[in-house]
């Protein structure tokens, strides 16, 4: 099958996309509006930019012209914190994908507990294994649909006590959820380790060195 992108219309280049571009992490994204009422939202167009300082970057779309209510937040207050779900909060996560009134508290609707953040006013949740709250950095707009990419730096990172092992995260205990198309979802799954390239490419050149 062959498709030529520029026949496609945005819905249909976007459900091609997601179904192709897999598993995504999930950014659960806590924002408030200008009124102070709090926001929660999930995005897997989600991924690191920078490790000094450590910047993540979201991309946030429209429907019909009409920013998320994500979007229109962390453009006001500029402030916001992103949490790694794992598997038990996959309903919520899932249910959190629904579009409330602006005036509405998305939190208090999906019955989740908040406690105060460091460095930011949006609140972070609780339950969740990790928190990261932000500070945006630059937005920059993509596309006939002028997608938001929102590039925020980390100012603080909260997380779960078991979670870190040697400086690493310990992606098993973590058992974060990621995107697939539509309504599904994914899990780690097998965990394949391989040898680390710098090991596999000394190797490599003291046989090379030998012969």
């Amino acid at each position: 099958m062959d498709i030529i992108p520029g026949d496609l219309t945005a819905e249909q280049s976007y459900k091609l996309l997601t179904g192709m571009v897999v598993p995504r992490p999930i950014a659960w994204v806590t924002t408030l509006s200008s009124d102070g009422v709090a926001n929660l939202a999930p995005f897997s167009a989600f991924t690191f930019v920078s490790p000094k300082p450590p910047m993540l970057a979201i991309s946030v779309g429209s429907k019909a012209g009409v920013y998320k209510d994500t979007a229109r937040n962390i453009l006001a207050r500029e402030e916001y914190v992103v949490h790694i779900a794992d598997q038990p909060l996959i309903e919520k996560v899932h249910r959190s994908a629904i579009e409330y009134a602006p005036e509405v508290d998305e939190i208090r609707e999906l019955g989740l507990k908040t406690v105060p953040s460091r460095h930011v006013a949006p609140p972070r949740i609780e339950v969740a294994p990790v928190a990261l709250e932000c500070r945006l950095r630059q937005c920059l707009e993509f596309g006939d649909t002028r997608s938001r990419l929102l590039v925020g730096e980390i100012v603080h990172i909260h997380l779960r006590d078991d979670l870190v092992v040697d400086g690493k995260i310990d992606t098993m205990k973590l058992n974060p959820i990621a995107r697939i198309a539509g309504p599904t979802y994914a899990t780690l799954g097998e965990i394949i380790r391989m040898t680390p390239i710098a090991q596999t490419t000394k190797t490599t050149i003291t046989r090379q060195t030998d012969d």
